[in-house]
């Protein structure tokens, strides 16, 4: 009998099956809490080139494997008839999440609370005025 394609899942098996460049798709839910466990995942399947995304809901990455909840779910191996689907939706996640810089450049909301405003502010006055005196010094 030939070796049923399964859905892998559980975040040592599917690191491994990452770190061995087994895994063809990695799905990640994006309410895992502690978050610390899968936030260095995305940069592990980019450093081993192995497409991935991020969904809503570990619930339904649960329903795939029976379980009531899963964190991440990964593909190894894919019928003959469905990897032209397969590798669609590969590239699509490639240009959405692994090549796409502007995810990785945009961390938090950049807003910074009102001491830090006016440390900021203080610190762009003192350097004016150090221009200025320099200016000053270089006119004379």
């Amino acid at each position: 009998t030939k070796k049923p394609q399964v859905i892998k899942y559980g975040l040592n098996h599917v690191t491994t099956l990452i770190e061995n460049k087994e895994a063809k798709l990695v799905v990640i839910a994006h309410d895992v809490d502690p978050i610390e466990m899968v936030c260095w995942l995305p940069a592990l399947c980019r450093k081993k080139d192995v497409p991935y995304c991020i969904i809503k809901g570990k619930s339904r990455l649960g329903q795939l494997v029976h379980k009531k909840t899963a964190s991440v779910v990964a593909l190894t191996s894919i019928r003959t008839e469905d990897k032209s689907e397969c590798d669609k939706l590969t590239d699509n996640f490639k240009a959405q999440f692994n090549d796409n810089a502007e995810i990785r450049r945009r961390w938090g909301g950049g807003i910074m609370g009102i001491k830090s405003q006016h440390v900021m502010q203080r610190r762009e006055k003192a350097i004016q005025i150090e221009q200025a005196k320099k200016l000053g010094l270089q006119i004379v």
